[in-house]
């Protein structure tokens, strides 16, 4: 079969050529939305009188044929073939004739492949909208089940302060809630329709572009034709979408990966999302966090590519732009995976909640709950720091923790001291003095979580 477009060449494309030139493997995905966005296409030409109606019949019948000749498996996509555009092109026109030929009128290429990519990164962000859903979803199951099971809060690895399980799920909560908002106001912006920019400077044809955006429920057309042919910002921003999902998964990763191991041992991960070892059989490894993490860095590389291949381009289209889908196509599907394995596996995990405790028992994390203690008493802040950081200094030489601490010994420090301090020490009164909103008081976990379901019941 010779090229659609060979007409003013007199050599055949050099198979090489032809091999390196072909995006049929990546955009063959898009078969339904190139289908769709010629059904549109054709209504609109024949509207408008620049098709019979005759031929846009004839081009809907066989167009909806090919569709489901596809889908069925009666029709298998040409290897072969330099595109998905070109491929079904020549099928209807080998199916119905001369009238197959008259589809294109008024269309390039360029807005056509620029229309079918929008059409299919909406229904992939679609997917990714209800896997982050679902793993919001997960992150509050887990968080109100686990809303007073106490733990050290952490900062540079460091024991740090006293918060509740349910209130670290609830941070990833927030940071996925953002993602799903994030991902929403990109598919905004994105929901334009290029469809009658044709090559970059529109067309003699009295076409009417605001009917075909309609037909295919986009929420206007992009106002400019050079724009709407070389606009590639809706794919890099969806890409970047992704990598700050897979940012916050690999955190997430990280924090399980070390909350398996036996030098912490707060969770344990179901046996239906572990593997184990070819050679050592205690082995549980927490692969899917280890895999998510990993790929993590994958979606990284798929943004990257894209902003380094757009960075250079003059208008209007050019052929690097064929690299496009391939890296946003793989960063909203890894991405999209990820988060449905996770949501599960997560759910499933068991939290150990004594060693939780244990953990945050160890490592002075009442010690700003101290130096409180000593500021309400009337001490200037810094002067508590100081005192309460002494304490800690001597609890460490002789194996104590600031509650073990008799009292005789708290009032050589300060007369402030009095039997109320192991009441203010406890972690439990530690955690629920923390009233500021978005803190890990009992009360204050209570109104994250219902602002959480509120969004998800919205």
């Amino acid at each position: 079969m010779s090229d659609l477009w060979s007409a003013r060449f007199k050599k055949e494309t050099d198979v090489l050529l032809k091999k390196f030139n072909s995006s049929i493997a990546v955009d063959g995905l898009m078969y339904c939305e190139d289908i769709e966005g010629s059904l549109a296409h054709a209504a609109m030409l024949c509207k408008k009188g620049i098709i019979s109606a005759k031929d846009c019949a004839a081009i809907t019948e066989g167009l909806k044929g090919i569709l489901e000749d596809i889908k069925s498996g009666a029709l298998e996509i040409d290897p072969e073939a330099e595109d998905i555009h070109m491929f079904v092109e020549a099928e209807l026109t080998r199916r119905i004739g001369e009238a197959g030929k008259r589809l294109h009128t008024a269309r390039s290429r360029n807005d056509q492949v620029a229309t079918d990519v929008r059409l299919y990164l909406r229904k992939k962000a679609a997917s990714a909208s209800a896997a982050l859903r679902n793993m919001i979803k997960a992150l509050y199951e887990v968080a109100l089940r686990e809303k007073d099971t106490v733990m050290p809060g952490y900062t540079h690895l460091q024991r740090a302060q006293p918060i509740t399980f349910g209130h670290h799920m609830l941070a990833y909560a927030s940071m996925f809630i953002r993602d799903a908002e994030r991902l929403k106001d990109a598919v905004k912006r994105m929901n334009l329709s290029p469809l009658g920019s044709a090559a970059l400077a529109g067309t003699t044809y009295n076409i009417d572009r605001a009917f075909t955006a309609n037909a295919l429920d986009f929420d206007g057309v992009v106002a400019n034709s050079l724009d709407g042919v070389s606009d590639r910002d809706f794919a890099a921003e969806l890409a970047f979408c992704a990598s700050l999902i897979m940012t916050h998964l690999s955190r997430l990763s990280e924090e399980v990966i070390l909350w398996c191991s036996w030098e912490f041992k707060f969770i344990e991960l179901d046996d239906s999302f572990a593997t184990g070892s070819s050679i050592m059989p205690q082995k549980k490894n927490p692969d899917v966090a280890e895999l998510v993490r990993g790929k993590s860095g994958r979606v990284f590389g798929d943004l990257i590519s894209l902003l380094t291949m757009l960075k250079g381009l003059p208008l209007a289209y050019n052929k690097d732009m064929q690299e496009d889908k391939e890296a946003v196509f793989d960063a909203l599907k890894t991405a999209t995976d990820s988060l449905e394995i996770f949501a599960p596996m997560l759910l499933s995990m068991r939290i150990n909640a004594d060693n939780c405790a244990a953990a945050a028992k160890r490592g002075f994390i009442n010690a700003t709950d101290m130096a409180d203690y000593l500021t309400k008493k009337g001490m200037p802040f810094r002067s508590a720091y100081k005192l309460t950081g002494e304490l800690v200094a001597a609890c460490q030489e002789n194996g104590m923790t600031l509650e073990e601490i008799p009292l005789e010994r708290l009032k050589e420090a300060s007369e402030l001291f009095d039997e109320d301090v192991y009441e203010a020490l406890k972690l439990k009164t530690c955690l629920e003095k923390r009233v500021s909103e978005g803190g890990p008081s009992g009360k204050a976990v209570q109104k994250q979580l219902n602002a959480v379901k509120e969004y998800l019941d919205e």
